[in-house]
């Protein structure tokens, strides 16, 4: 059976297993910390879902950095959203005492009862030992020292490192450990768009006169080894377009991203819609849910692709597909068969920035 706000169970079929599982109802406010990168965040959506899911009445806050707030906002089952903004240590001692000091207040007068933390991060520690939730939920992992295991009142074990569960998945034991245990079909990514970027990617297609059902492709990533070449993703769009496809192209309006689809832009023969730099991450989850399909790299991009459920082609080289690939939508992983190291979650070659395993993929496989 799954387990019901009391851990004691529904009709679901599965057990709660742990002899210490949280009893919900007694749990008024949890807090959700996910510190990591936008692809990250929106992979922890699920948790946010569940939780809501077989509890209700608990209001479920997230603490994240500030810059990764999109992928969570307007998501329906968190009440309220608290940010880190990554340039406080830019400011001076005085005003990032004063920022993190009011950050504190804010979450000490939540008076939470639950803390579940998602990531080996010491701030996350920090403050489950200073807020006092009765109950408080992390991961457990080799190097953890006293403080760390003192924090928390229940642990939940990592993956093995490298390409062998999915991040969703691990996200989600942090419940199983506390006995809530989801169904296949309570695992999916949450992101909402809202209407203010639906309505401007509308009005950006009608103006280049595009329909729904185009192909979205969004070539770039942050880490610049996870790419593509320029010239293969310019030989892609041609081929594409030649059969009549209409092409939007992303990037984020980083000078590196923007710097390739330039790149990219001169070597096509055909002429792709650019939407480069021009669309917050809402904006892409909008667009790329008008799309008949998403072609891209291993990023947060592919993320959002796999939230609003739009079909997707992923090329992946040093990281890995089952731990990172796109999730509960139809897709196909596009890896080299010529390179036994990978994934080898190396920033390229020998640390070279460069991924052979990428940039040796053909185009005719990438069509195929």
């Amino acid at each position: 059976m799954m387990t019901d706000a009391a851990g004691t169970g529904t009709d679901t079929g599965t057990v709660t297993g742990v002899t210490d599982a949280v009893d919900l109802s007694q749990v008024k406010r949890a807090l959700v910390i996910k510190l990591r990168h936008h692809g990250d965040v929106l992979l922890s959506s699920p948790v946010f879902s569940l939780l809501k899911a077989r509890a209700p009445h608990i209001e479920i806050d997230a603490l994240l950095y500030a810059d990764t707030q999109e992928m969570l906002s307007l998501h329906p089952a968190i009440s309220q959203l608290h940010a880190i903004d990554r340039t406080w240590k830019t400011q001076g001692v005085m005003a990032q005492g004063s920022a993190e000091w009011k950050l504190w207040q804010t979450l000490k007068a939540r008076r939470y009862d639950l803390i579940i933390h998602l990531t080996e991060h010491r701030r996350g520690m920090w403050l489950a030992k200073t807020l006092k939730a009765r109950h408080r939920v992390a991961p457990q992992f080799n190097n953890a020292d006293a403080m760390w295991a003192e924090s928390f009142t229940h642990f939940y074990k990592l993956a093995p490192r490298g390409n062998s569960r999915h991040t969703v998945e691990t996200n989600l034991d942090a419940l199983r450990r506390i006995g809530v245990h989801p169904a296949e079909d309570e695992k999916a990514l949450t992101l909402i768009a809202g209407a203010e970027a639906s309505t401007r990617v509308d009005a950006l297609l009608a103006k280049e006169q595009i329909e729904p059902g185009f192909i979205h492709i969004h070539p770039t990533s942050r880490w610049m080894f996870k790419t593509w070449p320029a010239e293969r993703v310019a030989q892609l769009i041609d081929n594409l377009q030649d059969e009549g496809r209409r092409v939007v192209l992303t990037a984020a309006p980083a000078e590196q991203e923007i710097a390739m689809i330039a790149r990219i832009l001169s070597l096509c023969a055909s002429q792709p819609v650019n939407l480069s730099g021009q669309l917050g991450l809402k904006e892409l989850a909008a667009l790329t849910r008008r799309a008949a399909l998403f072609i891209g790299v291993d990023s947060a991009p592919m993320h959002i692709a796999a939230s609003q459920g739009t079909p997707t082609v992923a090329l992946f080289g040093p990281s890995g597909e089952i731990e990172w690939g796109p999730w509960k939508t139809a897709h196909r992983i596009v890896v080299s068969n010529a390179h036994p190291c990978r994934p080898c979650g190396q920033d390229g070659c020998g640390g070279s920035k460069v991924s052979e395993c990428l940039t040796t993929l053909p185009v005719a496989r990438v069509l195929d």
